[in-house]
This record gives C-alpha cells, structure tokens and sequence, in this order.
C-alpha cells in the first residue's frame, strides 16, 4: 500500500514536471503506418545531431538537479536529496508519462555505474570535486574496463599503471568504452603488481579524459553508427589521490561497478525496441506482411511472448523486495540474461517474417527498419556481462553447481 510519503514525493515529482516539459503521447496506442518505425538500439545519428543529443541530455539533467530530482538517494552533502531506491523507482515511472529528453548517455554508465563507484572509493575531495558536476550533468563519465585481451575474463588488463613519486604512468590500450567521446573522466581497470595473482594486482583510477596522452578512437558498427570507441593511454600521468580503493585491491572497485551494472542492462520496454516486444506490434507485422496465418510463426510469437511476460514478473518480483527494503538477489541477473534473449529472439523472429525486406529496403513502412535491431543484436549478448559469464554466475553460486574443474597451472588466477 503507498505510504503518505510517497503520495506527496509524486505529486512533487508531478508538479515540477507539469511546470517544466508537456506530457507524453500515448504510448500504448499502436497503428501500423503511424509515427517512427525505427528500431535502432544503438544511435546512428550524424556527430552534429548526437552532440545535440547530448546537450538536451545535459540540459535536462541539470533542471532535474535543480529542482531536486537529479539524484534522489544520493548523499545531501553532495547535491543528492538522501532518500530511498523505491522513491527514485517512482521518479521514474512518473517522469515516464512525460515527454522528457533521453538522458542515457548520462545515466546508464556515469550516474548509474560510475557515480556510485566514486562515491564508496573515492577520497572525499575526489568525489566534492566529481559526483556533484557528473549529477548535474557537467560531467560525463566512462568505463575503461574492457581491452583487447580482456573482455569477459576482466581480470587479465594488461593496461599498466607505474608509480612515480606522487602520481602515476598509465600505459595501454581500452576498447568498446561508451560514449568515451563525450566524457570528462574515465574510469580505468590498471595493472599495478604483475607479478600478483591476477585478480590482487589491479588498481583502478580515475582518468581525466583531456588528459595528455588520452586518444580516443570512434568504432564503427556494422549498424552505421559509432557508440563505442577504443581508448589509447600513452604515458597519461594521474595524480595518487584520483586512485579509487587500495594499491592492488582494484578488483574490489570493479566488483562495486559490476553489481551496479547488471541493473542497468535488466530492463525491458524503453525507447524503440520496445515495440520489439510489444504483442500489438509484431501481431500488426504479421498481418501487414500476410503470414498470421502461419501456425508455425504464431507459435513462434506466443513462445516470445511467454518469455517477456516471465521476465516482466521477474522485474516485478525485484521491485516488491525493494519495496520491503530486501536487496534483490539474483533476479538482476537472470533479467539482465532474459533481456538479450527475449530482444534477439524478437530480432530473428521478425527477420523469418520479413524474409528479403529486412535486407532490401522497399519503402515499406515497419520493415527494414528492423535490420537496426538485428545487427545489434550479438551486442545484446555480451554487454553487461557475456551470457556464458553470467550463466557461470548463475549456476556455481544461485544454484550451487560445481565449479568448472581448474588446472594447477590456473589455480592462482582464482579470486
């Protein structure tokens, strides 16, 4: 049952919405032919108009910080407002029902990955100096995690990080860092101590972006966009106080941002690819491109269907234990699993429905516009956690399966 509190915390959030942006169209309404047939889960846009993109993003979030609302449990000494994860959950769902700018390239990685980090780690100038101007939206962060020979096993960076005097040389190679381009501060995954087990010889930092000796490379995806970027560190010196953690204990500060991640990639139905999951869409696709009739097909889609409902009470499940103040458990996980499948499931339902029109453009509204969605699609499978890695997880510690057997020669990379 909604307490007073908050009843009066939406009509606050609704108040200062309705003085500030117009409502949302309807979005459960559907007519096959109306509106934008997009299906882009990766933006696509020309440079001018993403870095528009990103300036409505800023804009926004600035007006939220100022009225409150730009980091509702973050601490009060740091421009948060200090209350609940259920009361940021109903944020949202009323600022949902307002057409709002898309702040994701904000959200998703800084304030949703980063922020946090920052502020358990970090030494208290650090984060006066970073998590007020990254959740006011002055500064964009990003995740210099990845490399080239480190992927899904994180712990084998290779990216050094040497000690001279009171700051630090950081040299190495970062690759699919998100929205690099736009950020301010990175925050990077080092190798400090080679000689420890690999998972005990990591430190992590935080990296000025502008710094000199930072470079950062566009990746072109094969959907025609460009959202990731390889990151090349050639001599970067990084004072010892942007250092996050203790000297070798970075694998700590990793695991803090890993277990915010995984609720950032765990739900469904947000921008375009949500019409991916929605019945009244892919129902409308069959009968526009005449095959409702193919039982096989709507098995296919009932399958599909099955599956979104399941995941839908799962995060619904994760929500009521929020609510209750328990820390969800392995829900985030699986939902972050279920997430990749169900969309890639969709994208390749779809493509055996469309046949050709999903590779030749006919003009026809609704079809090829989901090659966006189906060339993405092995992305969905390996961001946020590879679905070999978090089917590891899920199995040796929710359900309590052996571990896969280690050879001596592999034993002292064990965490």
């Amino acid at each position: 049952m909604e307490s007073d509190d908050m009843r009066d915390f939406a009509a606050e959030a609704r108040r200062f919405l309705d003085a500030h942006v117009a409502k949302a169209p309807d979005r459960t309404a559907f007519n096959w032919g109306e509106g934008d047939d997009s299906m882009a889960y990766f933006s696509s846009l020309p440079p001018e108009e993403e870095r528009e993109f990103v300036q409505r993003a800023r804009e926004w979030q600035r007006i939220r910080h100022e009225n409150g609302f730009g980091w509702i449990t973050g601490p009060v000494e740091y421009g948060g407002r200090g209350l609940t994860p259920v009361h940021d959950l109903l944020y949202d769902a009323v600022e949902s029902e307002y057409d709002v700018a898309d702040t994701g390239v904000l959200s998703v990685i800084g304030l949703g990955m980063i922020g946090p980090t920052i502020l358990a780690h970090a030494q208290p100038h650090i984060k006066d100096r970073w998590l007020p101007a990254m959740y006011r939206g002055d500064a964009i962060a990003c995740q210099l995690f990845s490399e080239p020979g480190a992927g899904s096993d994180l712990a084998s960076v290779a990216t050094r990080a040497v000690r001279e005097g009171e700051d630090w040389v950081l040299n190495g190679q970062k690759v699919w860092t998100s929205v690099a381009q736009h950020s301010q501060i990175g925050l990077a995954l080092t190798r400090t101590n080679p000689d420890a087990p690999k998972h005990r010889g990591i430190t992590a930092f935080l990296v000025p972006m502008d710094a000199p000796g930072v470079e950062v490379r566009p990746l072109r995806q094969m959907t025609g966009g460009a959202d990731f970027n390889e990151v090349f560190l050639t001599d970067v010196r990084i004072p010892d106080d942007h250092r996050l953690g203790e000297v070798d204990g970075g694998w700590t500060v990793a695991l803090t941002t890993l277990m915010n991640e995984r609720a950032t990639v765990g739900s469904e139905g947000v921008g375009p690819v949500a019409a991916a999951l929605s019945p009244d869409h892919l129902s409308a696709l069959m009968r526009a491109t005449w095959t409702w009739d193919d039982r096989a097909l709507r098995a296919r889609l009932a399958e599909l269907l099955v599956d979104v409902l399941a995941t839908e009470h799962l995060n619904a499940r994760a929500l009521r234990k929020l609510r209750a103040g328990v820390a969800p458990g392995p829900e985030m996980s699986v939902s972050k699993l279920m997430y990749g499948q169900n969309l890639t499931q969709a994208a390749h339902f779809v493509s055996d429905v469309l046949g050709p029109r999903i590779i030749a453009d006919t003009g026809q509204w609704g079809t090829y516009a989901w090659t966006e969605l189906l060339l993405a699609t092995p992305a969905l499978r390996i961001l946020g956690g590879t679905e070999e890695i978090m089917k590891n997880i899920l199995a040796e510690r929710v359900l309590g399966l052996p571990k896969e057997p280690v050879t001596a020669a592999a034993k002292e990379v064990r965490p």
